[in-house]
């Protein structure tokens, strides 16, 4: 016979040190429960309801002596002998079922433990997981119940931690209907039997394993009623692997150190309604890549897309959906893992890295979030523990039926608490500057596209979704406790209030995209310029609403998909013609009230529709339009920038006049933006035609002498170089309810900005040449082009 591996040498060498004295760990033993059959059977099927009342250190009565005892009960079904280790000592455990169950009868107190197992005849010295004591409070319990425990993500998830001073990763799902729930992964050989969880108020399982490391791939086994099991990753997974592989991994999201803390101190000082913001929209997987049509990393973006954006003037980089997502053509909108930054372009601390460079250059990160509905993949959210938890479960309440995905719950305290808390781990722990809410209308209306008899009223019978709106409400209450962060609503109806403040019965936002302006202005230049005359309302209309909320002009990722063409491909006319629209767009937007958001391929003319499995065609810059056209935007964010004029006063008709609206005949319209002090203004004159208006009259503030200080038919960008080079003079004579006026040459399909000569600092194009005056024989320019 050969050695016995439960007391050879070979095994007191696996043991190593005594690995259970009395001052390093403790051991939890449980009042007496009767072992049976059925608990045993239940076990080594992985069905039993309550893993802990069976498993671990028992009190138990011992039928060889009057001592006190107690039992230690473990489920190994690889292990061919095991044994229970105290203070070196190995006391043999009996197998009491053939699938692995075994016993050890002990006699006196209680004490700290490890088990020994033989496997392959080799041994070795294992924590047992059931020794240990539950990990959450009676508190974080009951705050999860309530919905208030707004950082949940600090309880639930996985962890690392230490109890009874053994190190380990602490896992904690919300499951309250699930029988049974079990952690499978890498080191268990994802046996769903192997590591059942504990169950505790609230509906939340929880279990330590002990020695678990960081870089562990897990996943939750659920077990429900109706033979319903599922692996699920976790919802509050911090790290994920890359797609379309979908375990969760442990991760400690705690460690960075982060360099940006001069950013973080301005931005709490700045308020955005009155400061410059240029956003740059982007999709990270298809703004650039690199060879085998590979995207470029974090840390690659670290570099070259903060680069590019302060090298063109913006002052916030937006990303589409960060949060991992399973399929890369929904762009990120179907969240499957809400807390962890998609694992397709590296780890969770080189997106921080992408965002602390940013930060050092000036520029504010803002990310897309998802609140409204979830992907029905059946690993992630959707019938979590095998019934609706996430979501409603009646169809009506709790399925887009044009996206094909599953609305949130919001009248139930812990998805309220899940997504709020996840809001708050984006900006606490990745230092983004702000969310864009996605879809919010359809967040407000309970018949957001449905058919009549396709919805459920409210309580008073409406169409609003009141606990959606409570929702939206405390989530804008808690993030901006955080000073300098913003919220920017995607709401394409015309809700009252929606960046009006909860206090005064608004939904809280900061802003809100003005999805109006955006849908009447691409009518507008989809027209040939001899039919505009007949849509001038296309351009005015804005402003009969444009100061009753905190807006954003946006030219999204939305409006250059599904045969919308994009924008350069919206516009009509041959290629001089559309590139002078795109500018002219672009540069009457700029001066319209509003902060200004653009996708990204818009500032050099993309001429196809955004694919998003393929690079942006950056090629296009060897040709001189889209290279002029980037230029452009750039001048045009350098224009914005220096002009107070153009930014402090967005939002309040004090900063914005009328000159002329009226003249549809021509296309043409003129108004002023002012600063806050009212003594700092712009004149603005768009010509929507491509006819050269000569002498043209405008009625301004004062008469003097007026600069030209911007043109976007200037022939830098591409354009024909007509223009008021020198300035204008303005003469004390009435025009348009002004008391003086001045003529000008108005460029084809163009915008020009001029500024009275007394105010300081005009504007100069930035890193580049200025632009030169004609020369003699470039100063005839035809009447059309």
């Amino acid at each position: 016979m050969g050695p016995d591996p439960l007391h050879s040498d070979e095994a007191e060498k696996h043991a190593g040190s005594p690995p259970c004295e009395p001052e390093r760990m403790g051991t939890v033993v449980v009042t007496p429960s009767p072992l049976t059959l059925n608990d045993m059977d239940a076990i080594v099927g992985g069905w039993h309801t309550d893993s802990f009342a069976v498993l671990g250190p028992h009190f138990a009565a011992s039928e060889e002596s009057e001592l006190a005892a107690w039992e230690v009960r473990a489920f190994l079904p690889q292990a061919t002998q095991a044994a229970v280790v105290i203070r070196s000592h190995a006391y043999p455990m009996t197998r009491r079922h053939e699938g692995g169950f075994f016993v050890a009868v002990l006699e006196g107190d209680p004490a700290p433990y490890v088990l020994r197992v033989v496997h392959d005849g080799s041994a070795f010295d294992i924590e047992d997981p059931y020794r240990f004591p539950p990990q959450l409070s009676s508190f974080d319990l009951h705050l999860h119940g309530e919905g208030t425990h707004f950082e949940s993500y600090r309880t639930l998830g996985a962890h690392l931690t230490t109890s009874e001073s053994v190190e380990g990763v602490r896992f904690a799902v919300w499951a309250p209907n699930a029988e049974n729930v079990s952690v499978v992964g890498d080191f268990n050989q994802w046996d769903e039997r192997r590591h059942p969880m504990r169950k505790r108020d609230g509906g939340i399982w929880e279990f330590f394993l002990p020695e678990a490391v960081e870089g562990l791939h897990y996943k939750y086994a659920v077990r429900a009623k109706l033979g319903f099991v599922q692996q699920k990753c976790d919802p509050y997974a911090f790290r994920t692997e890359i797609p379309p592989r979908s375990a969760s991994i442990v991760f400690d999201w705690t460690g960075y150190d982060w360099q940006d803390a001069e950013w973080i101190a301005k931005r709490a000082k700045t308020n955005y309604q009155t400061e410059a913001v240029s956003i740059y929209e982007v999709h990270l997987e298809s703004w650039l890549r690199g060879p085998d049509n590979l995207p470029l990393t974090y840390l690659e973006m670290a570099d070259r897309l903060v680069e590019y954006v302060v090298h063109q003037g913006y002052t916030h980089l937006e990303m589409l959906p960060v949060a991992e997502h399973p399929f890369s053509g929904s762009w990120g909108y179907q969240v499957t893992g809400y807390y962890a930054p998609t694992a397709r372009f590296g780890t969770p601390n080189d997106f921080r890295y992408l965002v602390d460079k940013a930060h050092q250059a000036g520029i504010g990160i803002l990310i897309d979030w998802v609140p409204a509905h979830f992907p029905k993949d059946i690993w992630a959210l959707a019938t979590f523990d095998g019934t609706a938890c996430y979501e409603h479960a009646d169809p009506r309440q709790g399925e887009h039926r044009d996206w094909g995905t599953l609305i949130f719950n919001f009248g139930r305290n812990e998805v309220k608490e899940f997504l709020i808390s996840n809001a708050l781990f984006w900006i606490k722990h990745y230092h983004v500057d702000g969310l864009r809410v996605d879809a919010v209308a359809s967040m407000l209306y309970l018949d957001y596209s449905r058919e009549p008899g396709d919805w459920i009223p409210n309580q008073y019978g409406g169409r609003e979704n009141i606990a959606a709106i409570e929702f939206i409400k405390k989530f804008n209450e808690l993030v901006h406790r955080h000073a300098g962060v913003v919220t920017i609503a995607e709401e394409s109806t015309s809700w009252q209030g929606t960046t009006r403040p909860v206090y005064l019965n608004g939904l809280g936002f900061t802003m809100k995209w003005n999805m109006g302006w955006m849908h009447d202005m691409f009518d507008y230049f989809r027209q040939d310029p001899v039919y505009r005359k007949f849509h001038q309302n296309n351009i005015t209309f804005s402003m009969l609403y444009a100061f009753t909320e905190n807006f954003v002009l946006p030219v999204s990722h939305d409006e250059v998909v599904h045969l919308k063409r994009s924008l350069l491909g919206k516009m009509p006319g041959d290629e001089w013609q559309r590139f002078a629209n795109t500018r002219t767009f672009l540069a009457y937007m700029w001066g319209h009230p509003g902060k200004k958001l653009l996708f990204m391929g818009q500032d050099f003319g993309q001429p196809d529709e955004w694919n998003n499995e393929v690079s942006l065609p950056w090629h296009l810059l060897d040709y001189d339009y889209h290279r002029k056209l980037q230029d452009f935007v750039k001048q045009l964010n350098h224009l914005y920038r220096s002009q107070p004029a153009m930014y402090q006063v967005d939002s309040s008709f004090t900063g914005f006049e009328w000159i002329d609206f009226r003249d549809s005949e021509e296309s043409v319209i003129s108004f002023l933006r002012f600063a806050a002090d009212r003594k700092d203004y712009l004149v603005f004159v768009c010509n929507f035609t491509p006819v050269v208006r000569h002498v043209y009259g405008i009625g301004v503030p004062e008469f003097g002498p007026y600069d030209e200080i911007f043109n976007s038919d200037w022939s830098g960008f591409g354009g024909s170089n007509v223009g008021n080079y020198g300035g204008v003079e303005a003469e004390p004579i009435s025009l348009h309810n002004r008391p003086a006026r001045i003529h000008v040459t108005l460029p084809p399909l163009a915008v020009i900005v001029l500024k009275p000569r007394r105010a300081p600092a005009l504007c100069e194009p930035a890193e580049s040449e200025a632009i030169a005056e004609p020369a003699a024989d470039e100063a005839a320019e035809p009447e059309t082009i």
